[in-house]
């Protein structure tokens, strides 16, 4: 009994009894405190005349007075106590005690063992005001936790090696879980698995507790911190609160970092995917088969039974899904588009050089300057592809990109056949793009009128000429106004003695079969 640790009880205990006339002997046989130990509590009550039965018990308070402080196990002075504040401060900063050892020696050239460095630790510790905790305590459809973790390496569609992270959502009073598997952790991955968690429970709960991750806060801050935009309109879509932990504590969600732990202790070792499909179609039967079953450590009691009575207490689903998109700043380049996810998008040319707000979703894009909508477009699928309207384009993009080949066969219709024709022609040329020629024709209408244009065409499809220079010079010159008459022959050229039409010259040269059969 020597090294025996006796408690107050057991003072009150062997008091009582001496008071009754106990020997110490009897004190001992009855297993309360040793006989040395009885004697000298004997002595310490005789002193301050507690064994006398008519007087009452002595109070706890003036007990612990006459014991006086316990005695230290060891008087012994450790030989670190001049290095006792520095060792104090590295606790502090959460530095072990390996570390510890391995800088005084290097520092202070100590050559002591670690087994002191130890003791000293412990002693410092044993001094430091207890850290002290409470558990949180939720009604059922209260909350939920969010969180995400590592999960295994699997083959990213890309062909290489990548690892999967595991979503995880548990509704605090009945520990029921949502377990699904990303390749990332975006905000658009953030909003979808939240979407489908809310459809796994057919319910959404009244607060999301939730870490500091930037898919979801943008700046952390204990007081107020600053929500990601697509985020607080998820939460104002399904109308749940966000709740972000303080930075640096994990603690305050604590259901979901146990679930994240058993998902990693208790899903993944021995198992095999092939597929990120794979993998969580074995997450969605192991949670309602094995996780929803098991008798959990804190609630004694299985997460899906718990559930049945949480679920009706969950917060009914809207009728209609909200749109769920990312919001993205992005720059006005000097060709009238912006830039997101490696496809262009076209804007107002009037918003060159300006940074707009981009919101998208699986569908659609759509533009803003501050809040006022600008442009929507149908969301692009391939790296590289310009989604334009041509309306967003300045005038005389427009006019350019709006007189193409169909619209010039059009015109040169509506003018006449001689000017269809010739344009007809310029875009006809199999080596020479002549589209700027065409509507270099069709610009001449303006000035000179379809009267004198067509006339111009006619003239120059008669000689062979179908180029706009010949056409402009045409009409420039007046030549279209012209009426042209047969040239006169002149005097000289009248009929002379040896001219005489070619039938004649060559009438000699005629094959004759009756003296080919001759000869």
């Amino acid at each position: 009994m020597a090294r025996r640790r006796f408690e107050m009880h057991h003072y009150r205990q062997a008091l009582l009894r001496m008071r009754q006339g106990d020997s110490d002997r009897e004190i001992a046989t009855a297993r309360v405190m040793g006989r040395p130990k009885a004697a000298q509590w004997r002595q310490i009550a005789a002193d301050r005349g507690w064994l006398d039965p008519a007087q009452p018990l002595p109070e706890d308070e003036a007990i612990a007075e006459a014991l006086g402080a316990p005695r230290r196990a060891s008087s012994t002075i450790s030989t670190l106590e001049q290095h006792r504040e520095q060792i104090g401060h590295w606790i502090e900063q959460g530095v072990s005690g390996t570390a510890i050892h391995a800088a005084l020696k290097r520092q202070g050239g100590w050559s002591g063992s670690y087994s002191a460095v130890r003791r000293l630790v412990a002693d410092i510790r044993r001094q430091l005001p207890p850290e002290v905790t409470c558990r949180l305590e939720f009604e059922p459809g209260e909350a939920a936790q969010v969180d995400f973790g590592a999960g295994p390496m699997l083959v990213h569609p890309d062909g290489q090696p990548r690892r999967a992270w595991a979503f995880v959502m548990t509704l605090c009073a009945s520990r029921h879980q949502y377990v699904e598997f990303v390749w990332d952790q975006t905000v658009a991955t953030w909003l979808g698995c939240h979407r489908r968690a809310f459809e796994w429970f057919a319910g959404t709960p009244r607060r999301v507790i939730i870490d500091n991750a930037k898919c979801a806060i943008t700046r952390a801050c204990a007081q107020e911190p600053t929500v990601q935009r697509a985020y607080a309109e998820c939460a104002e879509g399904y109308g749940f609160k966000i709740d972000p932990c303080p930075p640096h504590d994990p603690q305050k969600k604590g259901i979901v970092e146990a679930g994240v732990k058993y998902v990693k202790g208790n899903f993944l070792p021995l198992r095999n995917f092939r597929d990120l499909a794979d993998l969580n179609a074995q997450a969605r039967t192991w949670v309602m088969t094995e996780a929803g079953m098991r008798c959990h450590g804190t609630t004694r009691r299985t997460p899906l039974a718990l559930f049945e009575l949480e679920q009706p207490l969950l917060q009914a689903l809207p009728a209609q899904a909200p749109d769920l998109g990312t919001w993205h700043r992005v720059s006005v380049h000097r060709d009238c588009h912006v830039q997101f996810d490696r496809i262009l998008y076209s804007t107002p040319f009037t918003l060159v050089g300006k940074t707009l707000w981009l919101r998208a979703t699986d569908s659609v894009v759509a533009l803003f300057e501050d809040y006022r909508h600008v442009a929507t477009h149908p969301r692009g699928r391939n790296p590289g592809q310009r989604v334009s309207v041509r309306e967003h384009l300045p005038p005389e993009a427009q006019a350019f990109f709006g007189r193409d080949r169909a619209w010039c066969a059009e015109q040169a219709e509506r003018i006449g056949p001689a000017c269809a024709a010739l344009i007809e022609q310029l875009l006809s040329d199999h080596i020479l793009e002549r589209l700027r020629a065409a509507q270099g024709v069709l610009a001449l209408l303006k000035p000179y009128g379809r009267t004198r244009l067509e006339a111009a065409c006619a003239r120059a499809m008669a000689h062979g000429s179908a180029h706009y220079r010949t056409v402009k010079t045409i009409l420039a010159t007046g030549a279209d106004q012209r009426t042209d008459l047969p040239a006169a022959t002149p005097p000289g050229y009248g009929r002379t003695r040896f001219t005489r039409p070619a039938t004649e010259l060559f009438a000699d040269l005629t094959p004759n079969p009756q003296q080919d059969l001759l000869h």
